[in-house]
């Protein structure tokens, strides 16, 4: 765990390693080669103790100063601190050399004395490494405002870029719109000139004409899925549904449609009423003569309640499992919007008739102004 740690610090901190090696190695041998004069080791040891402490005290607290107040405050403060480094600095210098010579780690000089020639010699170094180190801290400072004018910069490109592409999506969807606007109007216009031409020659195609362009017109007029609808509107399209496929069977399907109860401003999914009607359409016996296919639905006392019942068509292949996933669905959405408070049962019965049923409360605010 100590290697991890040491290994750590150096990875940190290796950069100030070589910077004080080589500044340590240029004081202690090239000065010293030149001047012919080498100190005892414990003397260097005193010296550099002391200097790289200044230094980064007076770094770290310059820091501090540097991040709040105004220019006139920080000025006092930084001018106070050179004082108090530089105090501090021929007093820990003192002390320690006190502290060596009784440990004997330097040689004992019964001539030392705190006097004015030791004082200046303590004040030029203490203002030498005072002047490095806050030299190092606005160099660093330098760098990290670079870094933020520079990240300030991205953000701005990240923030136009996204703004043109937020226009031209814009530009895109009022496009889409009026598109929206044109083609419906087209399509419905064609739509009704259809019908009128065919009402006197053919009325039984127009009449579905008329029943496909409600439907198209419920389908482009649909809310988000996650927005409920009208359920009178939702019975209309059921209507259509079922006079297209009068119309294009000649009436020879079997299918009754029982609605009870106060519909109005009762809201509902969409989709579900016209999953259950398609999926007897397309998996169901439609045809049988005996045994109709019903769609009951029915609202009393805040209780909405929806059943269809349909004979198996079993010459559809694989049909049960086609039939399962619209049921799926249906399951999954009243989820989404009811949560726990809903029965949705669906099973065939002896008869072979494939039943569902639906239970939910809903309370109708409005249905007491129809009363």
């Amino acid at each position: 765990m100590n290697f991890l740690n040491l290994k750590t610090f150096y990875e940190k901190y290796k950069f100030h390693l070589l910077v004080w090696s080589l500044y340590i190695v240029y004081e202690v041998f090239i000065l010293g080669l030149a001047t012919n004069r080498f100190r005892e080791p414990g003397a260097y040891l005193l010296v550099y103790i002391v200097s790289i402490t200044t230094f980064y005290t007076h770094g770290f607290l310059l820091k501090k100063i540097l991040k709040t107040g105004s220019n006139a405050i920080k000025t006092l403060k930084i001018t106070l601190l050179i004082f108090v480094i530089i105090f501090a600095y021929v007093v820990s210098t003192f002390l320690l050399i006190i502290l060596f010579e009784k440990t004997r780690l330097i040689a004992t000089n019964p001539d030392r004395a705190f006097d004015r020639e030791f004082v200046l010699a303590c004040i030029y170094r203490s203002i030498l490494y005072v002047g490095y180190s806050t030299g190092y801290v606005y160099i660093i400072k330098s760098f990290q405002d670079q870094k933020k004018v520079e990240a300030l910069e991205r953000q701005n490109l990240v923030t136009q870029i996204e703004k043109q592409a937020l226009e031209n999506d814009l530009v895109q969807s009022q496009n889409n719109y009026l598109r929206s606007q044109i083609n419906p109007h087209f399509l419905f216009n064609t739509l009704n000139f259809i019908y009128n031409d065919a009402r006197k020659k053919a009325p039984m195609a127009a009449d579905a004409i008329m029943n496909l362009a409600e439907m198209m017109r419920y389908a482009l007029k649909r809310p988000e899925a996650s927005e409920m609808v009208p359920l009178s509107e939702e019975i209309e399209q059921i209507e259509h549904l079922i006079n297209l496929h009068k119309l294009r069977t000649a009436n020879t399907i079997n299918l009754e449609l029982e609605v009870t109860g106060d519909m109005f401003g009762l809201r509902f999914p969409p989709l579900i009423l016209l999953t259950l009607v398609e999926n007897i359409f397309k998996h169901g016996n439609v045809s049988h003569s005996t045994q109709p296919a019903l769609i009951k639905i029915a609202y009393q006392k805040d209780n909405l309640s929806i059943s269809t019942i349909n004979m198996i068509n079993d010459n559809k292949g694989k049909q049960t499992e086609s039939h399962h996933v619209g049921i799926d669905n249906i399951g999954k959405r009243l989820s989404n919007f009811y949560g726990n408070d809903y029965v949705f049962r669906y099973y065939k019965d002896p008869l072979n008739r494939y039943i569902t049923e639906i239970n939910v409360t809903v309370v109708n605010p409005l249905a007491r102004l129809n009363r």
